[in-house]
């Protein structure tokens, strides 16, 4: 039985953000009934193109859902939708997105006769606020939340990857929301209503530079294909055969690089230490390890790189995934079926190993019922318990939070977020890498690592702790954490549990209910398992920049490390399946997450092509396969820039006459696509050559005006002062220790027109040592006492200095 299969969703308007949430649901066995109208969604008609006309991007985010057919012009419509409604446990609306002909229904209404309904709509930009109205497309939005601006070459404009993005991302945020909301009935919670601005939720990949730009102020600036503010070197780099993603963080890692391409005298200048030193020089360190490394081929020195950890991959062509025999065992590639075509998409990345995801799928024709063997057995019900309703929905769960950086922290703290009790286990000797990587005495005596914004604004909500797990007293404690625990999440190297004597197989059997996921690079069973990896490595080796950029140019990265928030967004859906399944049986269970494996969808499309046709995929620039025009112009002023989009054939002759052509919004010929795209470049000129002589966010509201599809490209500081953003109340301000007030990123999902409020500060290390070890492990004053004398907790970290100096005490 899928672990979801007693559950049933309702998916009613067009939007890939509900479609994707939907079928996320359906991956692990709901019933998930796709309302569409006569003509079928409008997705189903979206580029790219199979040979036999079917929507590669629609089977992507469709399959193994039903469909039904509700078309408002027929008698009795209304009432066969509401009921339809009434019998699900899980209501997603795409409508204010696009209401694809659905019928208006009154939600409340329905809630009022059914409260335990879970309510999730979403929307462009959320209510109330000035971008509410806003026509958006994925690239006018991801503009908007800083994701463009900062990609491409120095003097433009901004590269941006195609399309298929921005509705992954508020996916995951609408599963987030439903699925606790799941758990929260289960506790004896009524229904919930969410919504969910798909703008907000792409905000996730922006905080970390957001929280950087407030610290550090008007800093970071496009800089070059491939290079990214504030470490050096993270890029894709040519060798003999194949390109190479490369990302040195460490300064060992810089060390090893360096040793390895035979770079002693870069090695040891001590002004290189540090990435951001290194990026000053970014030229001059280019042209002598480019050379080297293309003395060999990319696979080859990724072997190298393994044996030196350095976090090197080779970046695949979509070809080389489809042959890569791992990424099918593994469930990362599946089979689907539409239409007489069969291909092959992205699966499940939630890899459960008790009650895996569906291995493969069928897209529903338009009104076809599908039947699986796991079908739904009667309706979900809440506990017979009563709580209270204000409660937030993951109140009582304990979470223990042993991972690092952005993904692991990022995964905890939305659980924290919503409620949950998340402990942050860190050690004087090895603490969150996030807080800095230096430990020269200067950096550690002025406790600069108290300072991190970043680190902050990944750690809210939690408590902290510290605890040397590598001596027996500190893992003895941690052990007795984690048997009261109900999750714990680690991003450690593959192995690293299991050499503390903390792998499941130990774990299980000291808390049977106990939730583990690994978030790893490549997967615990794969033969890159031991495969250093940060992410931007994950980007690197997703396939992604191998669709990204100019037909004539390198693959192109679209962020410094756009696989961390998605590995975290996708590894906090996971633990919410497996915690469903738990409550309801009492298994816990251990889930291994390939972080590579989760940027494999915004490639979905052209896996499926490339399965099918064998054909390599076309790259469009910031040009687009189904809009015409559909680019990023210059502005007035310097490196001032907007993407605009023309949907339809309406709005492309609402932008004609704007900008002062009427003859191109007249001109039959110009009427279709095809028509546009053989002058595109006529038609590129004749808008930048309008937009040249106007300001930026002026464009904006008069491309808005008229109902066409604008963003103005932002920077990352540009969003701490966004007239919307402020508007809704996104930015809170949080006093914490060490840096007083600062900004925090509120979550895109919300139960009412406020954000979730942040309830805490992140904590400073080992902060709470006191409170958990007493509270919760009912040590004695004196017993604590003795732990802070012997290292094993502490509120200070130890210098390079002062740890090579520490006795390691031998093992049990």
């Amino acid at each position: 039985m899928g672990v979801l299969s007693h559950l049933r969703i309702v998916e009613i308007g067009s939007s890939a953000a509900t479609s994707y949430c939907a079928r996320l649901f359906a991956d692990f066995g709901a019933d998930v009934q796709k309302v569409e109208p006569q003509a079928g969604d409008p997705l189903r008609r979206s580029d790219p193109l199979t040979p036999g006309g079917q929507s590669a991007w629609f089977a992507f985010l469709n399959f193994n859902k039903s469909s039904v057919i509700i078309d408002a012009t027929e008698p009795g419509t209304l009432a066969r939708l509401t009921t339809l409604i009434e019998s699900c446990d899980i209501l997603i609306d795409g409508r204010a997105v696009d209401s694809a002909e659905c019928p208006t229904v009154d939600i409340a209404a329905i809630q009022q006769r059914c409260p335990q309904l879970v309510y999730l709509e979403a929307s462009w930009f959320g209510s109330g606020g000035p971008y509410t109205e806003f026509v958006a497309t994925d690239s006018t939005v991801r503009a908007l939340a800083g994701l463009i601006k900062l990609v491409g070459p120095v003097e433009g404009p901004p590269l941006h990857a195609p399309d298929f993005q921005t509705g992954i991302l508020a996916g995951l945020w609408g599963f987030v929301a439903a699925a606790t909301s799941t758990i929260a009935r289960m506790q004896g919670g009524a229904g919930r209503s969410w919504s969910l601005s798909i703008f907000e939720s792409n905000l996730a990949l922006s905080e970390y530079l957001m929280s950087e730009a407030s610290a550090r102020g008007d800093v970071m600036h496009r800089i070059g294909i491939n290079r990214f503010w504030r470490t050096f070197p993270s890029g894709i780099y040519e060798t003999r055969k194949g390109w190479l993603g490369v990302t040195t963080v460490t300064p060992a890692q810089w060390r090893e690089f360096c040793d390895m391409l035979s770079l002693s005298e870069l090695r040891d200048d001590p002004a290189l230490v540090l990435g951001a030193d290194r990026l000053e020089r970014a030229d001059q360190i280019e042209r002598q390890f480019m050379s080297k490394l293309m003395t060999r081929t990319a696979q080859e020195w990724f072997a190298e790189g393994l044996k030196r950890k350095i976090p090197i991959v080779p970046v695949p062509e979509i070809s080389d995934l489809l042959h890569e025999t791992e990424k099918t065992v593994r469930g990362a590639i599946v089979p689907v079926q539409f239409g007489e075509e069969v291909g092959l998409t992205a699966g499940s990345v939630q890899r459960l190993t008790l009650t895996p995801p569906r291995r493969a799928g069928k897209v529903p024709k338009p009104g076809e019922q599908q039947t699986f063997a796991n079908a739904r057995t009667g309706t979900a019900s809440a506990s017979s318990g009563c709580i209270d309703g204000a409660r937030s929905p993951l109140h009582g769960i304990r979470v223990i939070d042993l991972s690092m950086g952005w993904a692991g922290p990022l995964c905890t703290r939305t659980l924290a977020d919503l409620g949950a009790d998340v402990i942050k286990v860190e050690a004087i000797q090895y603490p969150d890498w996030w807080r800095g990587v230096d430990r020269r005495p200067a950096y550690v005596d002025a406790q600069i690592y108290e300072k991190t914004l970043c680190f902050c604004i990944m750690n809210r909500n939690k408590r902290g702790i510290t605890l040397d797990l590598k001596r027996p007293q500190g893992l003895n404690l941690a052990r007795r954490l984690l048997a009261e625990a109900d999750i714990v999440v680690d991003n450690y190297s593959v192995d690293v549990m299991s050499k503390l004597g903390l792998g499941y197989d130990v774990l299980r059997k000291l808390n049977p209910r106990l939730v583990m996921m690994s978030m790893s690079a490549f997967g615990a069973d794969s033969i890159h398992r031991d495969c250093r990896a940060y992410g931007s490595t994950l980007e690197q080796g997703s396939g992604l920049p191998s669709v990204t950029g100019n037909p004539d140019g390198p693959p192109v990265m679209s962020h410094v490390a756009f696989g961390d928030a998605v590995g975290g967004l996708n590894g906090c859906a996971a633990v919410l399946v497996a915690l469903i399944h738990a409550r309801r049986t009492g298994q816990g269970q251990f889930i291994d997450l390939a972080q590579v494996e989760c940027m494999m969808p915004f490639s979905a499309p052209w896996i499926t092509l490339h399965s099918i046709d064998g054909l390599p995929p076309r790259r469009y620039g910031n040009r687009h396969p189904q809009f015409v025009p559909h680019g990023c112009f210059r502005c007035a002023g310097e490196d001032n820039w907007i993407v605009v989009a023309a949907t339809d054939e309406d709005m492309w002759q609402r932008l004609a006459i704007l900008i002062g052509r009427p003859d191109w919004a007249t001109d039959a010929s110009l009427k279709s696509v095809e028509g546009r795209r053989g002058i595109e470049d006529v038609i590129e000129r004749g808008i930048e050559a309008w937009t040249l002589a106007r300001d930026a966010d002026h464009v904006m509201v008069q491309l808005q005006s008229a109902r066409i599809a604008a963003g103005v490209a932002r920077l990352p500081i540009d969003l701490l002062w966004d007239r919307h953003l402020r508007s809704r109340g996104f930015l809170q301000e949080i006093e914490r220790a060490f840096i007083g007030l600062h900004p925090q990123p509120s979550m895109p999902i919300r139960e009412g027109a406020a954000p979730y409020a942040i309830r805490a500060a992140a904590p400073t290390l080992g902060e709470h040592n006191r409170e958990i070890l007493s509270g919760i492990l009912g040590l004695l004053e004196a017993e604590i006492a003795q732990l802070a004398r012997e290292g094993i907790i502490g509120t200070k970290m130890l210098s390079e200095g002062e740890l090579a100096k520490v006795k390691r005490v031998p093992s049990d």
